[in-house]
């Protein structure tokens, strides 16, 4: 082996093994790869320079970037309490089509983070029977398009590096579409092997909110129990405030009228809850509008100390609206904004344009900052103009010859100069690990191809599958290419396996596609661990798995879903020869 082979041979067993035997992030393991690369010669500035500013790792960037917004309107929420009328079965059904649908357009981590506060919300069903089912069927809806998932557009870029045809927006959708209707199948049975775990206990349900009836609201005139608030989760009506008195405790048989005034005990979430809930308007609605939520504590030197929100003028002064106030666990009386602020008090804000946490009023006032993953709603008016606007950017990229990178560049401005997202927003949410990893994994792919390496792989795999021919080198991509996704990441594993299908799709003289797209669906296998997938982890802790609960559901899922793009791989894409 020449010193290019053994240098390159060298960092990718390095990186393979510190993805499976240390903790360090993969992004860190990737990054230090490159600089190694680059530092002896094997790759120029230049070379580094394009990797990073790949058209398809742009796309990926400015489709999570948008999802900031997509995140904000009502279609998720609504989407996951539709989903979670009936029983399990048919939530299973159509929170799996619809997720796996939303998957299909908007990058599936990002609906999977935006449905779990709804998930969480349901009035129904426990959160952990449904939260493995949409993650996995977030999963299998990302390999509908070449845009739903990040494992596709960095697959892209490997083809599009190679100097092969960009993948079409619609190339995964048969085997997608198929391996989705087979999972749904699996998904459904095998979810009542999930465990039911509510926890809901009163400690957790400590905020104070306020939501108020108006003389035109659809509750008015029925019972607390006809109107589903006693069935609301992580969330409990306390109290109601009428001109005559307060009526607490609340019974289920209670009338409501219009002007009453509903005071909950509830957890950050509440805030979405209440939003959601027609006919409620909650404290401080008017100025609602997409803001992420900041908590804080009130300081033993506030001068709001001892005053009601009305009398300090909160958001006059502060330029913030209160919406949930806490004491600990005491039991706060009165209306949100009648209750006398005490040193302590723990107050969740939306925040206005003006609003400065590191104003020296603000510091002199709270002691503490914390920025929540909870965010409020936008308006319905601009949740349709924010849906509308990113169907026109899809629509625009199929239709025109404008390229998809283009119109959401010009749509992430509009949402800037709008006021939907704000810098806070994309400084947040910027993917740095993901281009870190893209940019670092295209710079040893083709490092791989240019050396030689994987072409000396694919002449082993040749002699040792030689009975199989090129299916059987089929299968093994794939298969390398699933195993690798369990044991690291999905990204990661695309970046090693894409270079030997290459090689192996040369060396049998044969079309590259069925490789592409066996390393496609292989990396976006990840069902049977919860570390393989970023949806796979991020519904880990909410749900309060454990490992064996994703062998339940994933191995059964993982064997069916691998036999369907198996069968339909050589059909849907020939291994037919090519001229050399």
């Amino acid at each position: 082996m020449s010193w290019q082979e053994t240098t390159v041979l060298t960092l990718l067993v390095a990186i393979v093994a510190g993805l499976v035997l240390t903790r360090l992030k993969p992004a860190l393991l990737f990054a230090g790869a490159a600089f190694v690369a680059f530092q002896t010669g094997l790759t120029s500035v230049e070379a580094l320079t394009a990797n990073f500013t790949a058209p398809s790792l742009l796309t990926l960037v400015l489709l999570i970037l948008v999802s900031c917004a997509l995140e904000k309107t009502h279609l998720t929420s609504w989407v996951a309490r539709q989903a979670s009328h009936g029983a399990l079965p048919t939530v299973i059904a159509k929170l799996g089509i619809s997720s796996a649908l939303l998957s299909a357009l908007v990058n599936n981590t990002a609906v999977v983070v935006s449905m779990i506060g709804a998930i969480k919300r349901n009035r129904r069903h426990s959160p952990s029977q449904l939260l493995i089912p949409l993650s996995y069927s977030a999963i299998l809806g990302g390999t509908l398009t070449l845009i739903g998932t990040s494992t596709n557009l960095i697959v892209n870029s490997f083809v599009e590096r190679a100097g092969l045809p960009s993948l079409g927006f619609f190339t995964p959708t048969v085997i997608g579409a198929a391996a989705l209707v087979a999972g749904l199948l699996v998904l459904i049975p095998f979810s009542y092997r999930l465990p039911r775990q509510d926890g809901e206990q009163e400690e957790s349900l400590p905020y104070v909110l306020e939501a108020r009836l108006a003389a035109d609201s659809p509750l008015c005139g029925q019972s607390v129990a006809d109107n589903g608030l006693r069935a609301l989760r992580r969330l409990y009506l306390a109290e109601i405030h009428r001109q005559d008195g307060v009526i607490a405790p609340v019974c289920p048989e209670t009338p409501l009228l219009a002007g009453d005034k509903l005071q909950f005990a509830g957890d950050v979430e509440s805030v979405a809850t209440l939003q959601e809930i027609p006919g409620l308007t909650l404290f401080g609605q008017h100025h609602i509008d997409g803001q992420n939520l900041i908590e804080v504590v009130v300081s033993h030197s506030a001068s709001i100390c001892g005053k009601t929100l009305k009398a300090a003028r909160f958001r006059e002064t502060f330029d913030a609206v209160v919406v949930a106030i806490r004491r600990g666990h005491e039991k706060l009386d009165g209306g949100l904004g009648n209750i006398p602020l005490h040193a302590g008090d723990t107050l969740v804000l939306v925040p206005g344009k003006t609003f400065r946490q590191d104003s020296q009023a603000l510091r002199r006032e709270f002691v503490l900052f914390n920025g929540l993953e909870a965010s409020t709603r936008l308006s319905e008016r601009k949740s349709v103009a924010v849906l509308a606007g990113f169907v026109a950017v899809i629509g625009a990229a199929l239709l025109t010859p404008m390229p998809l990178l283009n119109g959401l560049a010009a749509y992430l401005v509009v949402l800037l100069v709008t006021g939907i997202i704000s810098l806070h927003d994309l400084q947040r949410r910027f993917p740095v690990e993901v281009v870190v990893i893209v940019g670092a994994a295209l710079t040893l792919a083709q490092l791989m191809l240019a050396s030689g390496l994987s072409a000396r792989f694919s002449d082993w795999f040749m002699a040792t599958f030689s009975a199989g021919g090129a299916i059987g080198a089929l299968v093994a991509v794939y298969l390398l290419t699933l195993l690798l996704t369990e044991l690291i990441t999905n990204n990661a594993a695309a970046a090693l396996a894409f270079p030997l299908g290459y090689s192996l799709a040369l060396g049998y003289g044969v079309d590259p596609m069925p490789f592409v797209m066996a390393v496609l669906f292989g990396a976006s296998a990840s069902f049977i661990s919860p570390y393989g997938y970023q949806t796979n982890l991020l519904v880990y802790s909410v749900g309060n798995y454990q490992l064996r609960d994703y062998l339940r559901l994933g191995l059964p899922l993982s064997v069916v879903y691998s036999a369907v793009v198996l069968t339909l791989l050589p059909i849907v894409f020939p291994l037919t020869a090519v001229a050399p």
